[in-house]
């Protein structure tokens, strides 16, 4: 089987290369050989590869930009989606497309069901519905994912941010009133290369599934964690976990709006694939692992040196 993964240079594309290399040929073509933004070169792109299963884990993620920037974001989170769901409905081909915890309007307490009705308070949010919605009504096969608080062992995410910042101050504020479920690129990875088989098996019916860690926190409650948790690794910290300060959403104002309940219902994922998803704690001590083991910037880490994020 052919593989054309989207978005191959980011968190989730990064994983997705390296975990779905045993089901078929993956191609993930870069910036450079390939933009994104540029429908046409990606319908070229596809026609001359001619790939089975499309994997879009390209998006504009950049919330808070999304408002000024709503053309480019519609661009790739709505109508690049759009295309690729085009090409695989008239080719035969399936399609995995990955979508966000910030199609729904985060009002109340209790978890966001695939049932729910969509009611995305920010740009991004809504360009994410556009995607969603192109694909399902294609006719093509698909899946949609529905992930929350992604982060990973690169690039720019909020555990790399946080790290960073621990080793630069000796205080921090961090919003308390935003609750969900922080989701790593590697979980996300393998538990699409889980979904795939059964696909292909035809024991997994097309549609809109939720795929998150189990148990919920804040941003204030997941910095907390990671902190203490490198501190246990022997990263020289500046900052004591106990010395991070809970702050209301209200104190720290941004240009987009973000939901203040990510929580995700899982069920769905779980019943269609008989396995428990791992609880946010866990998946954040081996991402951390990770980071600390597997990249060159681990020994700046661990000698206390500020470390940019990667791209």
């Amino acid at each position: 089987m052919k593989i054309v993964v989207t978005g191959g240079t980011g968190q989730v594309g990064h994983e997705l290369i390296r975990t779905l290399a045993p089901l078929g040929e993956v191609l993930a073509p870069t910036r450079q050989a390939l933009d994104l933004a540029d429908l046409d070169q990606v319908e070229a792109y596809l026609q001359a590869h001619r790939p089975g299963l499309i994997v879009n884990a390209a998006a504009y993620t950049a919330v808070d930009a999304a408002e000024s920037e709503n053309e480019l974001a519609d661009q790739l989170n709505h109508r690049l989606p759009a295309r690729l769901a085009r090409y695989a409905s008239d080719n035969a081909a399936r399609l995995i497309h990955y979508s966000s915890d910030y199609v729904y309007p985060g009002e109340g307490s209790r978890p966001w069901h695939e049932a729910d009705t969509p009611a995305p308070l920010s740009v991004y949010g809504a360009t994410k519905l556009g995607g969603d919605r192109a694909v399902e009504e294609s006719g093509a096969c698909h899946l949609i994912l529905r992930t929350s608080w992604v982060y990973g062992h690169r690039g720019r995410n909020f555990m790399n941010t946080m790290l960073r910042l621990g080793c630069e101050r000796d205080r921090l504020g961090v919003v308390d009133d935003q609750i969900g479920a922080p989701t790593p690129a590697r979980l996300i990875a393998t538990v699409t290369a889980l979904m795939i088989r059964q696909w292909e098996e035809g024991t997994l019916a097309d549609g809109v599934y939720h795929l998150a860690t189990r148990g919920v926190t804040s941003w204030h409650g997941f910095a907390r964690e990671i902190f203490r948790l490198a501190a246990e690794a022997g990263v020289p910290l500046q900052i004591d976990p106990e010395a991070v300060a809970g702050i209301p959403t209200s104190d720290y104002p941004t240009p987009a709006a973000r939901p203040l309940n990510s929580r995700l219902a899982l069920g769905k994922l779980e019943n269609a694939l008989k396995v428990t998803l791992p609880d946010w704690r866990a998946q954040l001590a081996l991402t951390l692992q990770d980071r600390l083991q597997g990249d060159s910037i681990s020994d700046d880490l661990l000698k206390g040196k500020a470390v940019q994020d990667d791209t």
